[in-house]
């Protein structure tokens, strides 16, 4: 049986994990086009045609964008595909 202690810091840890996701961070660049940007959102992270769209517009006029967020072994997979790809990413 668990105690209230124990169950509390069940539920931390849990909001820990949680509030710690890594995400991958798209950087505008002067070479790719929107349609490359947008293409390559939907492939690589399954991106809807209006979000991709949408954070296109936010890399171009804000310089970057969050397009992924989640545990850092299933964004590493993505990352690398926006990279060989031409787009610069990173996972923070």
């Amino acid at each position: 049986m668990i105690n209230t202690r124990e169950k509390i810091q069940e539920d931390l840890d849990i909001l820990e994990e949680e509030v710690f996701e890594n995400q991958i961070v798209l950087f505008n660049d002067e070479v790719n086009t929107f349609d490359h940007v947008i293409d390559m959102l939907i492939y690589a992270c399954d991106h809807t045609p209006e979000q991709a769209e949408q954070c296109s517009l936010l890399v171009h006029y804000k310089g970057k964008c969050t397009v992924k967020t989640g545990p850092y072994e299933e964004l590493k997979t993505q990352c690398t595909m926006l990279l060989e790809a031409g787009l610069s990413a990173e996972i923070q």
